[in-house]
């Protein structure tokens, strides 16, 4: 049994390796031995490659660099002295999904529970890591694979065209590793951002729907949030939308708003260089603020811990958070989420920017589990740790009892 993924790994430091793991016994087999890989058995590691697959092979350097330098967990299944299998699991800066990248098993070890023993003892990893799902790309000719990876539990919920080297497509499986995970994660529907720098008018607009379901969520609306939110510039292009502009677009739509920033300055200001545009920003943020006093809407300038807005979903409120989006796409800009909601690990969110280009797809931005220690990382942007949440909740009046 041979699968692989052929998803891209980001630069990362070197995981730490993970206690050796011994599956379950298989009568009359033998018992392979699980453990990490390391640089000793790079030889064998790339004999393997070679005999199982034809395309999309990892590389001598490949092999090395997910040895020493990536996130990553590469582990090997040994038998009589001889490799029988690896499996390579890589992971993401931020959110708590691993991508189970490949797996083979060497031709003279199939049949013998090596492929299973592997899956499990990756989970197993993965879950050392905090991760809150396993997902994996199969080939749709490879039955075999598909055979193994439902039998250990994986659904399949996803298909990506023209994946392969040779054009084939490919299948998307999911596992969950905790029973403990919030299993029904409909409160807040999903709506991607058209436009780079929409991400707050189309983290809004995820929140009002939520909170009344007769919204059409549109690419007009998405515009017309962001004419009447956005901070004017940032450091090159379009500006994003700030959380007074939110609070107030919201507002106008009938919905109760709240706002916690930590700082009672221009919020982003530090994005641009240009006097001028600072001067702009200055112009628009107090022209804002004074709409948003004579509206009586609050403006707390302190934060919310985590348990708090925890407390605050479950009272009815919707939480939109600015992130730093380096801790998941390593690139610094300002990013609005909406929150969906809480587990005793994980906060989770829905992101309406999908990362293509890295090989994500709508699914893998919707519900993403980020671990609770690292969204308190996240929360936060810029050298002076801007952190703005605005809670948007059921208005007064037609739009239902007002909640949180």
């Amino acid at each position: 049994m041979a699968w692989k993924n052929k998803a891209a790994s980001r630069p990362s430091l070197p995981s730490q390796l993970i206690p050796p793991v011994n599956p379950s016994p298989t009568p009359d087999r033998g018992d392979p031995t699980i453990r990490p890989a390391g640089l000793a058995d790079l030889d064998a590691l790339v004999a393997l490659e070679n005999e199982s697959f034809t395309g999309d092979r990892i590389t001598r350097r490949q092999f090395r660099y997910m040895l020493t330098k990536a996130r990553a967990d590469t582990l090997i299944a040994e038998g009589g002295g001889a490799l029988l299998g690896y499996v390579l699991l890589l992971y993401s800066r931020a959110t708590s999904v691993a991508r189970l990248y490949s797996i083979a098993v060497a031709a003279k070890a199939r049949g013998r529970g090596v492929g299973q023993a592997l899956v499990g003892a990756a989970e197993a990893a993965a879950w050392g890591k905090e991760r809150a799902y396993v997902r994996l790309e199969i080939r749709r000719d490879n039955l075999a694979s598909q055979r193994l990876f439902e039998t250990c539990g994986y659904r399949r919920f996803g298909v990506l065209s023209d994946y392969y080297e040779d054009h084939m497509e490919a299948l998307r499986y999911e596992k969950s590793l905790t029973p403990n995970l919030i299993q029904q994660l409909a409160r807040v529907p999903y709506y991607e951002q058209t436009l780079d720098f929409t991400c707050g008018s189309s983290s809004l607009m995820m929140a009002m729907k939520a909170l009344e379901p007769e919204i059409v969520l549109d690419r007009m609306l998405e515009l017309r949030i962001w004419r009447e939110a956005t901070t004017v510039f940032m450091t090159s292009g379009h500006g994003g939308c700030g959380p007074l502009g939110l609070a107030l677009a919201a507002h106008h739509r009938g919905f109760s708003v709240e706002v916690y920033v930590n700082d009672p300055g221009v919020p982003l200001v530090d994005s641009v260089r240009s006097p001028e545009k600072k001067e702009v920003m200055r112009l628009v943020h107090e022209d804002m603020l004074a709409e948003l006093q004579r509206k009586g809407i609050p403006l707390v300038y302190g934060t919310l811990s985590l348990e708090e807005l925890q407390g605050r979903f479950a009272a009815g409120a919707v939480p939109l958070v600015l992130i730093s989006s380096y801790r998941i796409y390593e690139e610094k800009f300002p990013h609005w989420v909406v929150v969906t909601g809480f587990d005793e690990h994980f906060v989770y969110v829905h992101d309406p920017y999908v990362d293509y280009e890295n090989g994500e797809t709508t699914l893998d931005s919707i519900n993403m589990p980020i671990p609770q220690r690292e969204f308190r990382r996240m929360a936060r942007y810029g050298r002076a740790g801007l952190q703005a949440v605005v809670l948007v909740s059921r208005g007064e009046g037609g739009r239902g009892a007002r909640g949180g």
